[in-house]
């Protein structure tokens, strides 16, 4: 699959369901995972972007191991998209402002447990490959970034 092919996937996927799963591996070795709400930005591309507090593990755990893993599924199931990359943890205040004006009114939930807008960071995924799965249809195609 090609690069552009898996982006047009991914975005459509995003803009559809609006979550996705986010994995990290903790100190200890175990994996972690929360739903996170991300998004693609049109002049960024191969790279996948959320928001975070800085005082949430996952920031300790990315400091650590960068290597995370995405996934984001259908809502109908028939479609499973998996994304590997390394993540930054951006903290600059334009790119926060591009990042929150795409998923800000996607982060209701965000707001309760994380009341303070001073302690946000960009976690910004560099895609390194990707992979559409079809279950129902035996089908997995991958693209890898370069």
């Amino acid at each position: 699959m090609k690069q552009g092919d898996f982006l047009f996937e991914l975005e459509e996927m995003i803009d559809d369901v609006k979550t996705g799963l986010l994995a990290t591996v903790d100190g200890q070795g175990r994996p972690r995972m929360r739903w996170m709400t991300p998004a693609v930005l049109k002049d960024r591309n191969g790279a996948l972007y959320a928001v975070t507090s800085k005082n949430f593990a996952k920031r300790e755990e990315l400091d650590e191991r960068p290597q995370a893993q995405w996934m984001f599924q259908s809502r109908s199931l028939d479609k499973i998209l998996y994304v590997n990359g390394s993540v930054n943890v951006v903290e600059n205040s334009s790119m926060l402002n591009e990042v929150l004006e795409v998923v800000g009114p996607r982060l209701r939930v965000f707001w309760n447990v994380n009341p303070d807008e001073t302690s946000l960071v960009v976690l910004e995924t560099v895609i390194e490959s990707g992979t559409v799965f079809l279950p129902m249809k035996g089908i997995r195609e991958q693209a890898t970034f370069g």
